[in-house]
């Protein structure tokens, strides 16, 4: 059985990568992540930013780009994940427009990201899907629009990048959302949910997500990745990242 690598989203350490995006991959390396997941280019050059990850240990996982840049920008994205040594595109979210239409939008969307997921295989990139909780809102012939998204498009054209936040948000198990696209997810997005009235992000371990089941549909699947993600932190991100990291290591993921 394969190692899944332990890294995380950049979009939970945002802020602190603006302010200062040496130091915090720095200090991600410092806690014990293998790598990480950049959310968009993060303002500096491709191969400063290879070359930071580089000196700290750190693999790119992969790279988030609108659907937008897919499809009008597509070369830009393509150079650029080139030279930062990255080889997975993930686009992260569907615009309005697309949601608005539920499953005909899905489908549009597919459409498009099979034609993308079809030149990037031939650079040598994969392309995946980021999930959120819109694509649970409704059903046709009985498929959420997620599986229609999926069902549109060729698996040797695009991949899942499943999060386990969403999916719960959306009122399904993410246990067996897992099983049933393996083979299909490169990267999990770990994410937890509080059981609360807001439905509150958390750190990893935390909450009402069922992670022993989760890490073990994981190791049938697979993933080359799980990927630490928490969009609000309680405190300072960086110790949210702390937290959810020290979990992982107590389940012997790290």
């Amino acid at each position: 059985m394969k190692k899944i690598g332990v890294g995380i989203q950049l979009y939970t350490l945002r802020d602190d990568c603006a302010r200062d995006f040496k130091g915090t991959i720095e200090a991600v390396s410092r806690m014990g992540y293998e790598g990480v997941e950049l959310a968009g280019n993060p303002g500096l050059p491709a191969s400063e930013v290879k070359k930071m990850l580089a000196d700290n240990n750190l693999k790119v996982a992969g790279n988030h780009s609108p659907i937008d840049d897919l499809q009008n920008r597509l070369n830009q994205v393509i150079d650029y994940n080139l030279e930062a040594g990255n080889r997975r595109i993930v686009c992260p979210w569907l615009p309005e427009e697309f949601q608005k239409k539920g499953a005909d939008g899905c489908r549009e969307a597919a459409r498009i990201l099979d034609e993308v997921g079809a030149r990037l295989k031939e650079k040598g990139f994969s392309l995946s899907y980021h999930n959120h909780s819109f694509e649970f809102n409704g059903k046709e012939d009985g498929k959420y629009y997620l599986d229609i998204l999926f069902e549109t498009a060729s698996p040797d054209h695009l991949k899942s990048e499943l999060d386990t936040y969403w999916v719960q948000h959306g009122g399904c198990d993410p246990v067996q959302y897992i099983l049933n696209y393996s083979g299909r997810i490169e990267l999990l997005h770990i994410k937890a949910m509080l059981n609360d009235a807001n439905r509150s992000f958390a750190e990893i371990g935390a909450g009402i997500l069922h992670w022993e089941g989760i890490f073990q549909a994981a190791s049938q699947a697979g993933i080359d990745w799980y990927l630490v993600e928490q969009d609000v932190c309680p405190g300072p991100p960086i110790e949210s990242a702390r937290k959810s990291l020290e979990f992982l290591r107590e389940q012997g993921l790290v």
